[in-house]
């Protein structure tokens, strides 16, 4: 971060009251639930009647979550750090958050899109640079930004290991988390642990796999809860969650509690 970067986010949560940025109130004496806002992508995002199996891993993260810690899932399908920025999302997240509330942010799928100048980054340049907007958005205004490695697509080479497709995007979202001092949840090398546990049958069991569509990419419920499981474990080892803002971590949630809503016009 640049000497002007730094300046600018430290004037900005100057300006926040301390009663705010301390506790997450709204006035003294009253306790605001803080609300964790994800920027992702398909990989994360509420999906609808039309799409059911299909489950993004958003959908599941408040099983594993207290009450006063509520879920606003604002991923959206086919979107990149830099389109999601672009179509203004990133502004209204920070147009709604708020003082000790948390941007969990994760890219990197639609990001590698190297023919859609719409949506590509590039790993050690733009793809950071978009990032960077992310978490001054959230220094900017008391909130607390989290970087997540993307969760990793079911591919298995010859030998039936788990082989990973994103490239450099991991390695750069780490290097900036560590330059940036943002906690890092290290979904990507956690999800591809996971798969190579599971290994190539069972693995279809956790994509979207139906009898028309063999879906390496995204999650039905068991793929999702499994993936949301593994974002509150990090959530906690990095102390970004104490162990009371969690719950279920080592419990089994039933596929039924998932439910994909009508979507609305």
């Amino acid at each position: 971060m640049s000497l002007t970067r730094r300046q600018m986010t430290t004037a900005a949560l100057a300006a926040v009251p301390l009663t705010f940025a301390a506790s997450g109130t709204a006035s003294a004496g009253i306790r605001r639930p803080r609300t964790i806002y994800i920027a992702g992508d398909s990989t994360a995002a509420q999906k609808y009647a039309d799409a059911a199996p299909e489950t993004g891993w958003g959908m599941a993260l408040p099983f594993f979550l207290h009450r006063d810690r509520p879920v606003a899932n604002h991923a959206v399908n086919g979107r990149s750090s830099k389109s999601f920025v672009d179509e203004g999302r990133l502004d209204t997240i920070l147009g709604l958050i708020q003082p000790g509330d948390y941007l969990l942010v994760q890219f990197a799928h639609n990001d590698e899109k190297s023919a859609d100048p719409t949506r590509y980054t590039e790993p050690w340049t733009t793809y950071q640079d978009y990032l960077r907007l992310y978490i001054d958005g959230a220094r900017a205004r008391g909130a607390r930004p989290v970087l997540a490695t993307s969760v990793e697509r079911r591919k298995f080479d010859t030998a039936g290991n788990a082989v990973p497709t994103h490239g450099d995007y991991p390695a750069s979202m780490r290097a900036l988390a560590e330059e940036e001092r943002v906690a890092l949840l290290d979904i990507q090398a956690l999800s591809l642990a996971l798969w190579q546990k599971l290994g190539v049958e069972e693995t279809k069991t956790y994509f979207n796999w139906t009898a028309t569509e063999q879906d390496n990419t995204h999650f039905n419920p068991p793929g999702a809860i499994a993936v949301a499981r593994l974002v509150a474990q990090e959530l906690l080892r990095t102390r970004v969650l104490r162990p009371q803002d969690v719950r279920r971590l080592d419990q089994e949630i039933p596929t039924s509690w998932i439910t994909w809503p009508e979507a609305t016009a």
